[in-house]
């Protein structure tokens, strides 16, 4: 125990001694917190639209009107023809635009469907997706008080469970959490190999009374520390400046924490005894954290990824403490559910520290 504990303190001491150190291990990740909160957001905001009214009736303005009111739309370009509305959209002025055939208003009057035209740019896919249902929705609104008893029959009340406010912070925070946990977990871990290398201390571990397993744990407590410090002040932070509600139990919280940061810390020791200095270990961070990010769920979902994609997915811890967290903030996720994504954790944690283990001792031998 002697031995581990001088382990351990030392590992601390390599990662705390130098103030500039201790600042690089908390401020880059809150700056990517708070960025990220606001920057990471698929909700679609002060975007300007354009309208070619061929109409120009009563209706016509009154859809006009109460677009050009919705807080969505920053500003609405009336457009002459069909060229200047291709010009808008090809200097990237308009994302889309709202085209009104001259028989608009003339069918509404005779209480028969009208259809509202919309020119997108295809090259903001999905915020052009997004703004194609905010004018859906104005237009049904006129329709709805156009011709109200038919829209009464098919009216639907509609429910939001776990986010009643749609407020995307609430899905994206608890997602932060995991992946800029990960991140530094992983920088961190890979540089202690490569840095007893570049250093010229590793001979020393090589013929220093200690065993292959104290080494690995004594590099692996202070990674795992400084991940939880900075999960920790990422969930008071949640709900005290983003007013993220945690709704799910603190203790399933971290232990499914500690397993997940474990097998970040397994990964980063398996990129630290690879690589033979800091820099390389700095870039074989990068390397495996972006498809960790990419095949976690978070750009996208796993289902939508090919079937030999979900597989590899099947690997990445991230996954699976992604669910957890989502669920632990939002729906107060019960601890069967919780288990069943945590088993993974285990499994990840103790083969990436297994593998990382055997491989420090290949290198040492």
């Amino acid at each position: 125990m002697r031995r581990l504990r001088a382990m351990i303190v030392k590992e601390m001491w390599a990662a705390l001694r130098d103030p500039k150190a201790r600042l690089t291990l908390i401020m880059p990740a809150l700056m990517q917190l708070f960025i990220f909160s606001y920057s990471t957001t698929l909700d679609v905001t002060n975007v300007s639209i354009g309208v070619l009214d061929r109409s120009g009736g009563a209706h016509a303005t009154e859809l006009i009107s109460r677009v050009a009111g919705s807080p969505v739309f920053k500003s609405v370009t009336r457009l002459p023809s069909t060229a200047a509305l291709r010009q808008a959209i090809d200097d990237q002025d308009i994302i889309g635009a709202i085209v009104l055939d001259p028989d608009f208003d003339r069918l509404l009057d005779q209480r028969r469907p009208a259809t509202v035209g919309m020119v997108l740019d295809g090259r903001k896919s999905n915020a052009a997706q997004i703004v194609s249902g905010y004018v859906g929705r104005i237009a049904g609104d006129v329709g709805a008080d156009l011709m109200p008893r038919k829209m009464a029959m098919g009216a639907t009340a509609v429910t939001h469970w776990y986010n009643p406010s749609l407020d995307f912070v609430w899905f994206t925070l608890p997602s932060l959490i995991a992946i800029i946990t990960m991140v530094g977990a992983v920088a961190v871990t890979s540089q202690t190999v490569a840095r007893e290398r570049e250093l010229g201390t590793f001979d020393q571990l090589m013929v220093s009374p200690m065993r292959i397993h104290e080494i690995v744990i004594g590099k692996t407590v202070p990674p795992f520390l400084i991940g939880l410090f900075n999960a920790t002040l990422f969930l008071v932070l949640a709900q005290i400046m983003f007013g993220v509600p945690f709704t799910g139990s603190v203790i399933l919280f971290y232990l499914a924490l500690s397993f997940y940061t474990l097998s970040l810390v397994g990964v980063g020791l398996f990129v630290s005894a690879l690589c033979a200095t800091q820099q390389q270990a700095f870039l074989g961070s990068f390397l495996v954290t972006t498809p960790l990010i990419m095949l976690s769920g978070y750009a996208s979902p796993v289902e939508n990824m090919p079937g030999w994609m979900q597989l590899l997915s099947a690997a990445d811890p991230v996954r699976y403490f992604l669910v957890i967290v989502q669920g632990l903030f939002l729906k107060a996720m019960p601890a069967s559910a919780v288990f069943h994504q945590l088993w993974p954790l285990v499994l990840i944690s103790a083969i990436t520290l297994g593998v990382s283990a055997w491989l420090f001792r290949a290198r040492m031998e």
